[in-house]
């Protein structure tokens, strides 16, 4: 059966009704939930209720605190300042998120040598609570397995699991070496290794002395395999299974040297899947021990590395707890969570040491002002708290409110006047947009603030611009005297291009103050690219499917409800 283009037009619009309507009850779930408690009450069943997810509201509009804290650098070396306040930062944010808190604000403010942070706690009721444990000053320790704590039988049941699949795959790649040509080892180990730190060079470990690799490793190389020999059998370490390639040798005796490759599938630990303190037991080193923490680069890999130092009382410690622990992991605390679980290779007497984790920038960047903010001594001190009740957002929220509607209705008067039935199907347009657009903001559990209710709102009138653009070529198409089809199609077409680079323009600029701002400026941009993505389709589509759906049959000839004047010179022609 073949569909007429009205008819597809009108099921479009049909499909978009519908969808309008399960968005509006998403917006406001009340009267659907009504309707089923009534029918469950009159017929016995059991209908469940429509989803009835909250809007996310902000600081400004449901209360909560906001707190102001001067930190002190004045015993941080210089220069390292801003790093050591952004630790501070981070680690105030994640003891935030240890609150549940939704969509918490800490960001870093001030000039020159006066560093604040500033903490915004939406909702937050117990603010004495958050105040004392966000003033906390943060406890970096270094801890080692304590062997005495038995994993629990789900951590050793995934453990086993894990490392049964490990073992399986590294046997099939095995095989795959073992079946190819040598040449073929760098394209696999680049393909498959899980040592992503080689794996890049095709496996390469360049060239090392024996005692520079793990045990079972060393052997392999330097007394098993054959120059330019492939193991035949996996070497099991405690970092997984390798597929070891002896490619080259050279010196003798203490220089002997090996220039081997490596493919490798991890296996894990206890200590991969034991974060929290338990399992671990101190040490005695501490935040306090340590000197600093700073990126440097693998000088063969070119990986960003993570390198320590300690002071002479963490160096002793350091170098204690290395010889104790070889081939074992230790790990690093910061507030009680694991922030880093290196595996130690040998013992450290020198107090620097060097973690080695396939760590991208940012992620060596975020560890180390992570050890620093445990290290250095960042006191803060609360400077202000500012309380805003929830009277005080409701009255926000209400004043919004009544300002969007006024908005709209004055839109929706001058769209009727001007533009008359258009003008009327895109207030409906705009009113399925509206819907739209709140129930986004519910599904996707976006924060509205104050700036964010203004940039929605000024997304109306953008989305009624478009609009505007859109009737106003119609009309030039009407005076061309074109039919009230070509008109439509002619009006839409033409306003497009203006449609599109205005909008286009826009998010560019919600891009950049989303991107460099902080949370107010960025609610607002938020808000206002969403308002404009939606507007784009309620603007092309919406309308132009109600405008089609009725631009049908005796309609062509009433003038007046399109503000049409009768130009009949040019409809002779």
């Amino acid at each position: 059966m073949k569909i007429s283009n009205i008819s597809k037009v009108r099921l479009s619009v049909l499909a978009i009704i519908i969808m309008a309507v399960f968005a509006g009850f998403l917006v406001y779930p009340a009267p659907f939930n009504k309707s089923v408690d009534w029918l469950n009450s009159k017929l016995g069943i059991t209908l469940p209720h429509y989803w009835n997810i909250p809007f996310g509201l902000g600081l400004d509009l449901q209360g909560g605190a906001q707190l102001v804290y001067q930190a002190d650098v004045s015993q941080v070396p210089a220069g390292s300042e801003a790093d050591a306040v952004a630790g501070a930062r981070d680690v105030i944010e994640r003891r935030v998120n240890a609150f549940g808190v939704a969509e918490p604000v800490v960001q870093i403010s001030g000039s020159g040598k006066d560093y604040r942070i500033v903490v915004e706690l939406a909702g937050v009721k117990d603010v004495n609570q958050a105040i004392k444990m966000i003033g906390e000053t943060p406890l970096l320790e270094f801890k080692e397995e304590d062997s005495s704590q038995p994993l629990q039988t789900d951590q050793a049941q995934e453990i086993a699991k894990y490392n049964e699949e490990a073992k399986k795959t590294a046997e099939s790649i095995l095989n795959e070496v073992l079946n190819s040509s040598i040449s073929k080892f760098a394209d696999i180990a680049k393909e498959k290794s899980e040592d992503t730190g080689s794996a890049t060079q095709g496996g390469d470990l360049g060239w090392a002395k024996r005692g520079t690799y793990v045990t079972e490793f060393d052997t392999a190389v330097f007394d098993t395999l054959k120059k330019g020999e492939i193991s035949r059998q996996l070497v099991q370490t405690v970092f997984g299974y390798h597929i070891v390639y002896k490619e080259d040798e050279r010196g003798q005796g203490e220089d002997l040297e090996v220039k081997a490759s490596h493919i490798l599938i991890k296996t894990k630990s206890s200590a991969d899947v034991s974060t929290s303190s338990q399992n671990w037991k101190y040490t005695g080193l501490t935040g306090k021990q340590l000197k600093k923490a700073a990126v440097e680069f693998d000088p063969n890999t070119g990986s960003p590395t993570v390198a320590l130092e300690f002071n002479d009382e963490g160096k002793t410690l350091f170098a204690d707890i290395t010889r104790r622990n070889i081939d074992k992991t230790v790990g690093i605390f910061l507030d009680g969570e694991a922030i880093s679980l290196p595996r130690v290779s040998e013992e450290i007497p020198s107090g620097k040491a060097v973690i080695t984790g396939n760590f991208s920038l940012v992620e060596a960047k975020t560890l180390v002002q992570r050890l620093n903010a445990g290290a250095l001594p960042v006191p803060v001190t609360l400077l202000s708290q500012q309380t805003i009740g929830a009277s005080l957002g409701q009255d926000s929220v209400q004043k919004s409110l009544f300002a969007g509607l006024v908005g709209l209705l004055a839109v929706a008067l001058f769209m009727i006047i001007f533009y008359r039935l258009p003008g009327l199907l895109s207030v409906v347009a705009l009113l399925i947009y509206g819907v739209l657009v709140l129930s986004i903001f519910k599904m996707f559990g976006i924060t509205l603030t104050l700036s964010g209710i203004a940039g929605f709102i000024l997304s109306l009138g953008i989305a009624v611009d478009a609009n505007v653009l859109i009737f106003e070529r119609m009309k030039e198409e009407f005076r061309a005297g074109r039919p009230l089809n070509s008109a439509i199609d002619e009006g839409f077409k033409r306003a497009w291009s203006s449609i599109r680079d205005g909008n286009i323009s826009t998010l560019i600029t919600c891009a950049v103050l989303f991107w460099f701002t902080t949370s107010l400026v960025r609610g607002f941009a938020l808000t206002l690219a969403i308002g404009i993505l939606v507007s784009l389709v309620t603007a092309v589509v919406v309308t132009r499917g109600f405008l089609k759906s009725i631009a049908v049959g005796r309609v062509e000839n009433w003038h007046f409800l399109f503000n049409r004047k009768k130009n009949s010179e040019s409809e002779k022609q």
